[in-house]
């Protein structure tokens, strides 16, 4: 998923259609997830989207295009608008997995390829993993396809569950891999699990206590969340640290990643953690 650099033949195209202020304001860049295209698009194009996105389609190779949006809501909606196309389920390979998904209704993160790709090297395989936010496995296939462990993928959302089915077998890993159709704080295990990966932003902290259920003495957790960068970098250890202490767990940071500017001043930060049973 490479976000691209605009190419001669859309601006010589669009540059015959469009009024000649506007052609400088043609997106520079783009996102391409499997053959589907992700197009930021200003304003001031809006009489012309239709049109631009057709022909960004056709020479960059795509069969839909989504007018980039924001991402709502507690599962994680993408807010996108359908500019090109009716088809948005693709399958994106990355890494040496494939990912398939809809890309309208469901979020796959160009800025977090990093840590996918991290993934992927994180678990030996005589591990358990639970993935409590898994959607289509973002996280947790790179680590059932390439660190062979074995993989407890727990997602709420029925249509994206679908998908993390799908591509459990996509990727020939039901034999290692399965996956919950439920909100994790009904999952039944305790005591469980060598690693859990926590990936969910802004409201994680509620669900630490469940993760510490689920977890084993000196587990490692991948704990994701947003925090405003005024406060790290204590944040957000401390708050984690603060809710371990109350639930019996002390709790060692051993590593702390910036994914991406979530939002002016506020970052997606990853901290690896280990907890130990008081």
């Amino acid at each position: 998923m490479r976000t691209q650099v605009i190419k001669p033949r859309i601006r010589e195209i669009l540059s015959k259609e469009l009024p000649p202020e506007l052609v400088s304001l043609l997106p520079k860049r783009w996102v391409k997830i499997g053959d589907v295209l992700l197009l930021p698009l200003r304003p001031e194009l809006e009489p012309y989207k239709h049109r631009i996105a057709q022909v960004y389609a056709e020479v960059i190779g795509a069969k839909a295009v989504l007018r980039k949006g924001h991402i709502r809501g507690e599962t994680r909606k993408p807010d996108y608008e359908l500019l090109y196309g009716n088809d948005t389920v693709t399958v994106h390979v990355e890494n040496g997995i494939k990912y398939k998904l809809d890309v309208a209704k469901i979020m796959f993160s160009p800025a977090n390829v990093k840590e996918r790709v991290r993934m992927a090297n994180i678990a030996r395989p005589d591990e358990l993993v639970v993935d409590m936010f898994a959607g289509i496995g973002h996280l947790s296939l790179p680590i059932a396809v390439h660190c062979k462990a074995k993989v407890i993928a727990i997602e709420k959302d029925p249509y994206t569950f679908k998908f993390l089915v799908e591509n459990i077998h996509l990727n020939k890993v039901q034999d290692r891999m399965t996956a919950y159709n439920m909100d994790n704080r009904d999952f039944p295990g305790e005591n469980i699990a060598d690693r859990i990966l926590m990936g969910y932003v802004v409201k994680t902290h509620d669900f630490i206590p469940k993760a510490l259920e689920i977890a084993k003495d000196e587990a490692i957790i991948h704990y994701h969340n947003t925090v405003p960068e005024k406060l790290m970098p204590e944040e957000p250890f401390e708050t984690f640290k603060k809710i371990a202490r109350e639930h019996g767990y002390d709790v060692e940071k051993l590593n702390e990643l910036r994914i991406k500017r979530y939002a002016p001043g506020v970052w997606h930060v990853v901290l690896d953690l280990r907890v130990y049973k008081v």
